[in-house]
């Protein structure tokens, strides 16, 4: 757009040539944050005859246009100020820079005569960046990474960086837009940011580090925890601390030579005497490798397993139960003589407990085959003989 434009076309504009005419910037390069204010300065000069009736600024001018006054376009309102012109000198002042508002930006000169204008060509030119923060794909433990703020032009006005971890500034080494990260450890991992000195309010986004180590803090925990007895099944499992996480696990037993199993997790389905020892594990990446301490596995004496004894004591209650409720069926048929007694009387005294009753059971002959029997033994009972009394009676009860 601008290469249409040049130095020569603006040589036509009446009054250009004139060698009182001048504008000097204050710099015709400017790189500012975008979201940041920028201040746009320089100094003019015209012929003393010539008075000054209006100055402005305008933005990527184009032959045969009008130059529009940065003041009436609508994406600038409220973001430009004029400063008053003090010695000839002008001042623009653009807050919240916008991708935007990349161009050229040049100086316009307004006289009493119409014939005699001028404009400040060529202008500032205005580049608009953000911050960002670059770090090595790959970094190890104990490496000495170097860290870089960068944006895609150089920042006018800017006097250093600040670093951020994880949101909080911090006191390392840097140099310029560098920063330098000594012999760094796991511990150093984390979101990094960086600013420009006085702008903290506008850091660049966050890019995370990530310290490659190998496994550390090899550990092993043992399923289920406690007295292990025979019969019970037993696992084994492989704790590490790894970056990337480990991916390789190898188990050994201590005075054995080749290893007795791999992966994260190694179990023993029916653990008995014969698997008795000290264990431990390896944990590998493709940094490297860490191994466990040893832990024990063992029968301790005389502890058998728990689910043999607890299914022998329901049975032997079982066994018991049974017992008991046989004795009790045997006492229960065994009565005295005088209980059996005591027994039939009660039966009797039930069915005859009614005179009612009584009397209608002891129908006529015709309908009791026993009349003739209980009648007969009264009969027996009207003797005189006191003992045959006794007698009958005993064996009627009887």
């Amino acid at each position: 757009m601008f290469g249409v434009f040049s130095l020569i076309s603006l040589l036509v504009i009446p009054g250009i040539c004139s060698q009182e005419w001048g504008v000097q910037y204050s710099g015709l390069n400017r790189c500012v944050l975008k979201g940041s204010t920028t201040f746009l300065s320089g100094t003019f000069k015209h012929p003393d005859h010539l008075t000054v009736k209006e100055t402005f600024w305008i933005v990527n001018p184009v032959k045969d246009q009008e130059f529009i006054n940065l003041l009436d376009l609508p994406d600038y309102r409220g973001r430009v100020q004029y400063f008053p012109n003090k010695n000839r000198t002008f001042i623009l002042r653009l807050s919240n820079v916008r991708r935007e508002d990349e161009g050229i930006y040049c100086f316009r000169i307004i006289t009493n005569e119409e014939a005699q204008r001028y404009l400040g060509f060529p202008g500032i030119e205005l580049n608009v960046t953000e911050l960002r923060v670059e770090i090595p794909e790959e970094v190890v433990e104990k490496d000495s990474p170097v860290l870089f703020c960068k944006s895609t032009c150089f920042l006018s006005d800017t006097t250093g960086f600040i670093w951020y971890k994880n949101g909080e500034s911090f006191s390392e080494s840097s140099v310029g837009n560098r920063l330098i990260l000594q012999s760094v450890s796991r511990d150093d991992a984390g979101n990094y940011s960086c600013a420009a000195r006085h702008q903290e309010h506008l850091p660049s986004p966050a890019v995370t580090l990530s310290v490659r180590y190998p496994p550390q803090s090899v550990s092993v925990s043992i399923s289920p925890s406690g007295v292990i007895v025979e019969g019970d099944s037993v696992t084994l499992k492989c704790i590490s601390d790894s970056n990337p996480p480990a991916l390789n696990f190898s188990w050994f037993k201590e005075n054995e030579t080749s290893a007795v199993g791999s992966g994260q997790s190694f179990s023993i389905s029916s653990f008995n005497s014969s698997f008795s020892g000290r264990f431990y594990c390896e944990a590998q990446n493709k940094y490297g490798s860490g191994r466990s301490a040893s832990v024990s596995l063992f029968v301790p004496a005389g502890v058998q397993n728990t689910g043999l004894f607890a299914a022998a004591g329901i049975g032997a209650a079982l066994i018991t139960v049974c017992a008991v409720v046989a004795v009790i069926r045997i006492l229960r048929k065994r009565a005295t003589p005088s209980e059996e007694r005591n027994h039939r009387a009660s039966r009797h005294q039930k069915t005859v407990e009614s005179p009612e009753d009584a009397y209608m059971t002891l129908d006529p002959k015709s309908r009791c085959s026993e009349y003739d029997t209980l009648d007969n033994m009264k009969r027996s009972c009207d003797t005189d003989d006191p003992e045959d009394q006794d007698s009958t009676y005993y064996n009627m009860v009887k």
